[in-house]
């Protein structure tokens, strides 16, 4: 019998009764190096945002504000599985690679959509996971990897699919899962753990891409003796959760990965006095020793769930005459902040309110610390009510950077507020550790809760934005035909808007609703883009909230389909 977590692909599909075409797209596959990954080909889609800053920007321009209306589906492929499908198509050279909920993994021809090969992993009956969900591969060299729901780490050959290793980082039953995709770079593997509603302590690990033994583990909570832990106190830094739900980025000349980081657990702050390093913090991370050298903690001592996981884009930013290597982050606390990394530091640059909020009374220039509304912070049996709600005013789905019109785009949701009530935590271990319940509402009078906001970061102002009645979901891909991308919304509608404009010019109704990272990639000098179509997880969640707010009945299809599309010829 083949053990469990060592299945291989091959037997997996002759167990499955899946046939395998015996060849790939005639363009073969190529080895992904390093210096493909830090200026990748703009035919390819690499990784999960396309390059190493972030940008989630594609160099192709066939496709552009002149043709989009001639966009038309060209395949589509069912997963065969429900909920939520937020993970990007990584495609090199004709080979695409897509994971879903439950740590499927596909690879699939991407002009034609025929199955090369299918991995189902088999996830623990006792399996302690709040998300089902995977947000996709990392390509290195001539592996493919992903992070599993039971804390584990797997190569696989990217033409066969065979099985190259296989590496648990943390134990599940202790509330460890991952749902990222992992980062590669200078030979590692870099993954992050969930579960920050769940008592663990959250970090990042990297491992050796070849061998998968651990190189260095980096904690996102400092023990006794480090720097930070007297934020911390007593025990409580054992079980204060900044969990790392999303992939990070990475400066090769600074040789610093940057890393978003979550809530503290438990959710109320009164119950863990202290500003709670690195909760709700960018961490930067020296790739090669782990070693913690700078970071940003957006608002300290957390009372409100507003993970701040999203990672910075790493873009350069014109002010006063000055260019700033900056990390730019629009915040769940509804903030966009400008942040400057330096080689041992990340200093404050601005920050100001991109969606409606009311918690913050002010920003220290200097330091970029908030100083609170002591009214809008809950506390221990005693509720209170903040805006926006604990969903933010942008949650995990990526923002993107287009350096052609240098507009930042970020997918908001405004006009919708929260309130939290404390309650005594109990930790069990694997078991929920918020402490807390919590509602929301929609803003009396508001007429739409989605945005698609456009930012010139230069002169920190909003130069469009376009409005859904719908609450916005959509993570964003911009090219170089000056197009934005994205989908979110609870109508099942993708999206192409013109950069510079906002206007709408193109969209396709799905079959779900779309919260997976659109791409864009080429094939024998045809562009096509990508993405995954199937509602569920917290956008879902948001959507029965909404309804109980509003006395409303919204129905969206979930089940996930692969769709590409291609201009009409």
């Amino acid at each position: 019998m083949i053990p469990r977590h060592r299945r291989s692909v091959t037997s997996l599909l002759t167990m499955l009764g899946v046939a395998v075409p015996g060849v790939v797209h005639s363009q073969g596959y190529e080895t992904v190096t390093e210096q493909r990954l830090e200026a990748p080909e703009a035919a390819n889609w690499l990784s999960y945002r396309g390059n190493y800053a972030g940008w989630g920007y594609s160099g192709l321009d066939q496709i552009d504000v002149s043709n989009v209306g001639d966009l038309t589906p060209v395949w589509s492929f069912s997963t065969g599985v429900g909920s939520g499908h937020e993970a990007p198509p990584i495609v090199n050279d004709g080979m695409m690679f897509v994971t879903t909920p439950q740590n499927q993994l596909l690879a699939l021809d991407a002009v034609s959509g025929d199955l090369v090969w299918l991995y189902r992993h088999e996830l623990p009956e006792d399996l302690v996971a709040f998300h089902n969900t995977n947000r996709g591969v990392a390509l290195f060299g001539d592996h493919v990897y992903m992070a599993t729901l039971d804390a584990r780490v797997l190569a696989f050959d990217a033409v066969t699919g065979d099985l190259a290793w296989d590496t648990s980082v943390a134990d599940n039953s202790r509330g460890y899962y991952m749902t990222l995709a992992p980062l590669a770079a200078r030979g590692k593997v870099m993954v992050g753990v969930s579960g920050g509603e769940l008592g663990i302590r959250g970090f990042v690990v990297a491992l050796d891409a070849e061998t998968g033994s651990e190189v260095w583990r980096t904690h996102t909570i400092p023990a006794p003796g480090e720097p930070g832990n007297d934020t911390w106190p007593g025990d409580s830094w054992q079980t204060g959760g900044a969990a790392v739900w999303l992939t990070g980025h990475y400066d090769p000349e600074l040789g610093l990965t940057y890393w978003g980081t979550g809530n503290p657990g438990p959710w109320i702050g009164d119950q863990r006095p202290g500003d709670n390093l690195y909760t709700n913090s960018v961490l930067a991370v020296d790739v090669d020793t782990g070693e913690i050298r700078g970071y940003h903690q957006y608002h300290w001592n957390g009372s409100w769930d507003w993970d701040e996981v999203s990672t910075p884009l790493l873009v350069d930013v014109e002010r006063e005459g000055r260019t700033i290597p900056a990390l730019v982050h629009p915040g769940r606390n509804g903030y966009l902040w400008i942040l400057e990394r330096q080689p041992n530091r990340i200093g404050f640059v601005d920050a100001e309110p991109f969606v409606f909020q009311d918690v913050f009374t002010s920003i220290d220039p200097e330091t970029g610390r908030p100083t609170y509304d002591e009214a809008r912070k809950p506390g221990t049996g005693r509720r209170a009510e903040f805006c926006p709600s604990l969903w933010g005013g942008k949650d995990w789905p990526p923002a993107a950077y287009n350096p052609g019109t240098r507009l930042l785009y970020i997918p908001a949701n405004n006009n919708h507020c929260g309130a939290i009530t404390g309650q005594e935590p109990v930790y069990v271990p694997g078991r929920a550790f918020t402490g807390a319940s919590s509602e929301m509402m929609v803003l009396e009078g508001a007429e739409h809760i989605g945005e698609l906001q456009a930012w010139d970061l230069d002169r920190g102002e909003r130069v469009w934005t376009q409005e859904f009645e719908s609450h916005n979901w959509g993570p964003v891909l911009t090219t170089a035909g000056e197009l934005v991308f994205a989908g979110g919304t609870h109508d099942r509608y993708f999206r192409a808007f013109h950069a510079r404009t906002g206007e709408l010019l193109w969209q396709h109704r799905t079959n779900s609703g779309v919260i997976g990272v659109p791409v864009t990639f080429a094939v024998d000098g045809v562009q096509y883009v990508a993405v995954q179509s199937g509602w569920g997880v917290d956008a879902a969640s948001m959507t029965r909230r909404i309804d109980a707010d509003r006395g409303t009945s919204t129905f969206v299809p979930e089940g996930g389909v692969i769709w590409v599309f291609a201009l009409d010829r």
